[in-house]
């Protein structure tokens, strides 16, 4: 079907790929989302329902510095993931970080949606990350490197171990809030 993709690029290309393409995307985030927040948070907080306002009320007041510190973490898990299928074909943790990179563009174009504005990301999102994940999912099972069951098994992790680090990561921006009103 994709043919001539595939031929332009290699499997080992395409798994680097992604921190490449991960970070295009967030350098569209990290340059745009201080003064983002700082012009649109009283509209978009009025927009969100009480418990998301409340628990998304720190991330309006990120700066610059602590939205790139956040981007570094996901960005070495995306680094150490690639790093475990390129060398040692251990698709798993790939997958997970693949399958929330998916998920994630949705939600950009659903914020964009919802508040009928752009949204810090939503570009890359869209013309990026879409793209390349969907063509990552499709050269996996085409290629036999894993099937719908693997597929499955890393959205369960992700279901598993996001959360937890979603938490982890608005309680240090709230923490950060917190210092910067203190």
């Amino acid at each position: 079907m994709l043919d001539w993709l595939d031929a332009a690029v290699d499997w080992v290309s395409l798994l680097w790929l992604f921190p490449v393409l991960f970070m295009f995307h967030d350098f569209e985030e990290i340059l745009t989302v201080e003064k983002w927040a700082e012009k649109n948070r009283d509209r978009v907080l009025e927009a969100l329902p009480p418990f998301a306002r409340k628990a998304l009320l720190p991330s309006f007041y990120c700066s610059t510095r602590r939205f790139a510190e956040d981007v570094l973490y996901v960005y070495s898990v995306i680094v150490a993931s690639t790093m475990l299928a390129v060398f040692f074909s251990v698709y798993l943790p790939f997958l997970a970080a693949l399958s929330l990179f998916f998920l994630h563009s949705f939600t950009h174009a659903f914020q964009a949606f919802y508040l009928k504005m752009y949204t810090p990301g939503v570009w890359t999102a869209i013309f990026i990350a879409l793209p390349y994940s969907a063509y990552a999912f499709y050269r996996f099972l085409d290629g036999g490197a894993a099937d719908w069951s693997d597929i499955g098994s890393s959205l369960i992790a992700l279901l598993v171990i996001g959360p937890p680090l979603l938490l982890l990561l608005l309680n240090g921006r709230r923490k950060a809030s917190n210092h910067l009103t203190d």
